[in-house]
């Protein structure tokens, strides 16, 4: 499944939101212009970007409002990495050596800290309160995601819903405002407003779920990082999940997660969820939450926008990295 016809019908708008990003490296110092750069130029496929400038075209767009605001939630999100590197202690993203591996976790903080706040004042230039709002209510909740998965690290006692709940606030939130402040900025009504809320939170949802299937599934020079990282950090996800309920008295996950098992477990944990039906069963519950997200998009009368965001849902769960 490719996402090429949406990146056509939106790479103008695409591009200016891209210039407007690659001008956050414009800065007085060398070294933070150089860290900047560094961080910004490799900027996987802006899907968060590409919702929000979509559901802006669904309505009244705008512009003057919707493309900072696509360039306020890609700098947000990649702050998001850029910290979430740093406190895993993680070597490579995207196929290249991360920040703090180059120039140390505090670095690594500070130029998270610092694309927080340029985030932060492209969405001030949107000119719309409710949306600043909402963009400083998502990085509260991803800030409190990202605690609740610190603290349930090696924690097997964690239900599925627990599970929802974590990657909702950890990934989801973004998802949830790239869609509805598109909506918002293209002055959709309040029933529309919230269609694009439910589409985001539950495309969200199968997102992150697609991503903690293919740690298990997918290979190092595909995903750009090392598969088995959410185990080797204690990051209790859904095939996880699944192995312990298919083997609840003595399994890789319960090694790794009770004793610190080494990288022979994590390899035998990859291998049981791959020659087992568990892939197939979280990818049907991401496909659930994909069409969930689809379905609350059928009461919207611009059919083809419904239909980029529905390519966009498919993308999500047929990707490969």
């Amino acid at each position: 499944m490719s996402i090429d016809a949406v990146y056509q019908n939106i790479q103008e708008d695409l591009d200016k939101v891209e210039t407007e990003i690659q001008a956050v490296v414009e800065v007085d110092f060398p070294f933070q212009a150089e860290l900047l750069r560094y961080c910004l130029q490799e900027g996987g496929k802006r899907i968060r970007p590409i919702l929000t400038l979509l559901a802006g075209k669904l309505f009244d767009y705008d512009p003057a409002a919707i493309l900072p605001m696509a360039a306020a939630i890609e700098l947000m999100h990649t702050a998001t990495l850029v910290h979430d590197d740093a406190i895993d202690h993680s070597s490579v993203r995207r196929g290249r050596t991360t920040v703090n591996i180059l120039w140390g976790e505090e670095i690594a903080i500070l130029l998270g800290d610092y694309l927080f706040a340029r985030a932060g004042e492209f969405a001030t230039d949107t000119g719309n309160l409710h949306v600043v709002r909402l963009f400083t209510q998502t990085l509260r909740t991803i800030s409190g995601g990202e605690i609740n998965q610190a603290h349930n690290a090696f924690n097997l006692n964690q239900t599925r819903q627990q599970y929802i709940d974590r990657i909702a606030g950890k990934t989801a939130s973004l998802f949830i405002l790239s869609t509805e402040s598109g909506a918002i900025l293209g002055r959709a009504g309040q029933e529309d407003v919230e269609a694009l809320r439910e589409y985001g939170y539950h495309l969200g949802i199968a997102f992150q779920i697609v991503d903690d299937i293919l740690d298990f599934t997918s290979t190092e020079e595909e995903m750009g990082k090392p598969i088995g990282a959410d185990l080797a950090q204690g990051t209790l996800t859904l095939p996880a999940m699944l192995i312990l309920e298919r083997h609840p008295e003595d399994n890789p996950v319960k090694r790794i997660f009770e004793s610190g098992g080494g990288q022979d477990d994590i390899q035998q944990a990859i291998e049981l969820v791959r020659s087992s039906t568990i892939v197939q069963e979280c990818y049907a519950i991401a496909s659930e939450y994909a069409s969930q997200a689809c379905r609350h998009l059928e009461g919207l009368s611009d059919r083809v926008g419904r239909q980029r965001l529905v390519e966009i849902a498919d993308y999500v769960v047929a990707r490969k990295k």
